[in-house]
């Protein structure tokens, strides 16, 4: 079997992140050689949300396959897209007339890989259960894909680590998204599936969660409603590369912290 890579790039806040992603992206592809890049890009319409535009844009870069989060639907623009378009995914577990799908199937190379998109239940809003959910969609797909790739977008770090230690031995990587802060513990569990409970945001460190830090400071110091827009002071690209040698089973995973300028 072919040796597969995974570049997986933390969520993309406002046009630093996308500008970032753009302008780093050649780069990533020499020196890593991913067979397939996936990005989450569920803030990068002004910090909320995306546009059919900008998902146009991250795709036409070379990007495979594009995950979101509970910001799937602030732009109503996007609803007809997300049906239209296979390549961008919302989390499965939200309902079923919901606009969009929660998994999509690429192919590169003779190899296939799914890309699941998953919310979790604590702290955010989903219809179902991400645990029912991702279980369903693995008896779903079967034996018909190389390696799958599971995007768990979730606030609590339990949960993140749970869904882990779940699909462990069952899907290739399960990559935790939605608190822009990288975490640690990137690893490879022992039945084979890689993981790590946050893989950082590609967007501006210089603000707060890649938001304006002077609207960030002021709307916790006054507690009154405040407007956040996306920063741009020290924007990085952050992200993980996962090695594969065999079937939904990871070798490494690799830490990816690139300053893009």
């Amino acid at each position: 079997m072919a040796d597969v890579r995974i570049l997986f790039c933390g969520d993309l806040v406002g046009s630093a992140g996308r500008r970032a992603l753009l302008a780093l992206l050649p780069g990533l592809r020499e020196r890593y050689a991913p067979t397939f890049v996936v990005v989450n890009a569920e803030n990068v319409a002004g910090g909320f949300g995306i546009t059919p535009k900008l998902a146009d844009e991250l795709l036409a870069a070379g990007v495979d396959a594009i995950t979101l989060g509970n910001h799937a639907y602030r732009r109503t623009e996007i609803y007809a897209y997300l049906d239209e378009q296979p390549r961008i995914v919302r989390p499965a577990n939200y309902l079923r007339s919901q606009p969009g799908r929660g998994h999509t199937v690429i192919e590169r190379d003779g190899q296939r890989l799914a890309v699941i998109n998953l919310s979790g239940n604590l702290y955010v809003q989903a219809g179902r259960s991400a645990f029912a959910e991702v279980d369903g969609l693995l008896a779903e797909l079967g034996s018909s894909v190389d390696h799958i790739l599971v995007d768990m977008h979730a606030e609590a770090t339990s949960e993140k680590v749970a869904m882990g230690w779940h699909l462990d031995g069952r899907v290739t990587a399960v990559v935790g998204s939605h608190t822009h802060v990288p975490t640690a513990d990137a690893r490879v569990l022992p039945g084979g599936t890689a993981y790590v409970t946050d893989a950082g945001m590609t967007g501006a460190r210089g603000g707060v969660l890649g938001f304006d830090r002077r609207l960030a400071v002021a709307a916790l110091v006054t507690q009154l409603p405040t407007r956040l827009i996306p920063a741009d002071e020290d924007p990085w690209l952050m992200g993980v590369l996962v090695s594969c040698s065999q079937r939904l089973r990871a070798d490494s995973i690799e830490q990816i912290l690139v300053a893009a300028e």
